[in-house]
């Protein structure tokens, strides 16, 4: 309001100079337009100077407050209007790439169905949910906390928390996120986390912190501009001292403004880390886009990384005479499982009749045996079969090594001691990431290395799939890590990508540690980034990103220090250089790093 109401009063000033030439009316605006100018930037320098920080507005100030005795009106006036209106559209900027955070906040839920002590429920506002409550979730409605459902059952999509694509089934005992969509079914949860302290609050708080931290270039800048600030003002004193030119001296202070550059590096950050938020990547810091805008190796988790983490069938073959019959005691037997093989068969024949299940037998590394409709049905791998003394021809002992070089799980199964079904089971690539992948060497990644806790020859076939640098199987977590911190120790600057729970020493150990976006704590805690979809596609774009961010904050530098030794060259060796052009170029520097930041908003990779 205040920049409005001041460049009223300097078109006032002009339009009398200009076209009445009333020369009272001239001096009397721009002299109301210098007073209002200067108050909120002459409060700020006293704030400033308070904490001992001598900073750009008590610059100034005193070149404001120069220009008014020398009563050089349109001088001063025309700076503190360049001035406020440079910092509008600075705050102006900063608030549009925060609006990543206020796309996340919109997210959460504002209420919930409460249970009171009547045992019924009534909506409330999220607020007055505490720990211990229990709430009633249906169907299409936002959980509001994170918690453990005590009844019902039904369906939970949390891909925006734990990045798993499908809704998952929810039944007592079983945890749900606050910020997730109940898909389909009604539960009534406990809440054991809520409001900031919920793995959603946190993700938020995550983003806020992030645009709020400072990287190493941001504190060498804050320190440099600290001492940069009274050494103009020496400067200006020594200007005056030796010329007794006091519109001089003031112009050197107006001149030296280091505003771009003390705005350049942060802009560009926040800008960043933004986009990287409105995409589903979390950065933890600016001090990590640096890091990672840097990195040569990145070591490669398999398991819910480059692959999927949700074993398929990828081989069947029938030997029975009755598929539709046989298929469905295979369903039934294997519906009675959790085990993620298990899983993986039900999905394939969901479209199969289910039928009762008696006297189910586990056999521990094995698999197991149950009665289905007069049928004794074995599934399993080999040695089960073997137990059973359930014959195993030629072929199928050849099939079987074949599908075991090539990297998948075996499931056998018989149906009253014969052998009808064998399956390869296989956790599949994740679609794309192939091209994914070449997208990180065309950004100067040297080295694509998987380690895994698989046996090497499933391993090696991921290799050559996607076509990594390196493979390494059968690793435990502490190899994973021993090997990082060998490739580190050679000069590497080093990423690893995990599902941020059985890596957490390995991503606590790289330089850039990126979680697969699990939702967990040992993910947000133990990594730099979190990829919040699990969506493998995302990485290339956070390393380019990351790329065209730290390439942003270094244009900006070169910008900011530039102008000024442009304007301070140009007050030397040139006539034409005053304190409202040098102001002006001033606040179109500044312009012109939050447009150049503002560029990072719309960021995409080509």
């Amino acid at each position: 309001h205040i920049t409005v109401i001041s460049g009223l009063f300097i078109i006032i000033g002009f339009i009398a100079h200009f076209i009445f030439t009333n020369t009272v009316i001239f001096n009397s605006a721009f002299i109301i337009a210098s007073i209002l100018g200067v108050i909120p930037i002459a409060i700020q320098a006293y704030q400033a100077i308070k904490v001992k920080v001598v900073s750009i507005d008590v610059l100034v100030t005193i070149a404001v407050i120069g220009a008014f005795f020398i009563q050089n009106y349109e001088e001063s006036a025309i700076v503190t209007f360049l001035f406020l209106f440079g910092s509008y559209l600075e705050q102006r900027t900063l608030k549009q790439t925060r609006s990543a955070i206020k796309e996340l906040t919109e997210m959460a839920p504002e209420t919930a169905f409460k249970q009171l002590n009547e045992g019924q429920f009534e909506e409330v506002d999220i607020d007055k949910v505490k720990e211990g409550d229990i709430l009633l979730v249906k169907t299409g409605a936002k959980i509001p906390v994170d918690g453990r459902v005590t009844t019902g059952k039904g369906y939970v999509n949390e891909a925006n928390i734990t990045g798993e694509s499908l809704p998952l089934k929810k039944e007592k005992g079983d945890k749900v996120f606050a910020g997730t969509t109940m898909d389909n079914g009604t539960i009534q949860i406990i809440a054991d986390r809520i409001g900031e302290d919920s793995t959603f609050g946190r993700i938020i708080e995550l983003v806020e912190e992030a645009q709020d931290s400072k990287s190493e270039a941001e504190r060498f800048i804050d320190q440099f501009s600290r001492w940069y600030t009274p050494v103009v003002l020496i400067i200006g004193l020594l200007v005056w001292l030796l010329t007794k030119d006091t519109a001089l001296a003031v112009t050197v202070l107006v001149l030296g403004c280091p505003g771009a550059l003390v705005i350049g590096v942060p802009v560009s950050n926040v800008a960043g880390i933004g986009n990287g938020a409105k995409n589903g990547i979390l950065f933890k810091g600016s001090e990590v886009i640096s890091h990672f805008a840097n990195v040569d190796t990145v070591l490669f988790d398999k398991t819910g990384t480059l692959t999927e983490g949700k074993p398929e069938v990828s081989e069947f073959v029938y030997y029975g005479n009755n598929q539709e019959e046989d298929l469905s005691l295979l369903y039934s037997v294997e519906r009675e499982s959790d085990h993620p093989l298990a899983v993986a068969i039900t999905n394939k024949l969901a479209q199969y009749k289910l039928r009762p299940v008696d006297n189910t037998q586990v056999i521990k590394g094995g698999g197991v045996i149950a009665h289905v409709d007069g049928h004794l049905v074995a599934v399993g791998n080999k040695t089960l079969m073997e137990q059973e003394n359930i014959p195993l021809s030629d072929d199928v002992l050849k099939e079987l090594d074949k599908l075991e070089r090539a990297g998948s799980s075996i499931v056998l199964t018989a149906v009253d001691r014969k052998l009808i079904i064998l399956m390869g089971i296989r956790d599949q690539v994740r679609a794309g990431v192939k091209q994914d992948l070449q997208k990180l060497k065309s950004l100067g990644v040297k080295n694509l290395i998987v380690l895994s806790g698989d046996n090497q020859g499933t391993v090696n076939l991921v290799k050559k799939e996607l076509g990594l640098t390196e493979a390494h199987g059968d690793m435990l977590p502490e190899d994973k890590q021993a090997f990082l911190k060998e490739r580190q120790s050679t000069g590497e600057i080093i990423a690893f990508i995990g599902d941020g729970v059985n890596d957490s020493p390995s991503l606590a150990t790289a330089e850039v540690g990126i979680a697969m976006g699990n939702g967990t704590d040992v993910a947000i805690e133990s990594s730099d980034i979190v990829l919040m979809n699990s969506n493998f596609n995302r990485l290339p774009h956070a390393l380019g990103l990351a790329k065209g961010t730290y390439a942003n904050m270094r244009q900006n530098i070169l910008i900011a220090v530039g102008v000024v030794i442009i304007l301070l060259v140009s007050l030397v060796f040139s006539e034409w250089m005053s304190m409202s052009i040098g102001m002006l170029v001033h606040e179109a520097s500044i312009l012109v790093v939050i447009l150049n930041a503002m560029r990072l908003r719309r960021y995409e990779l080509r």
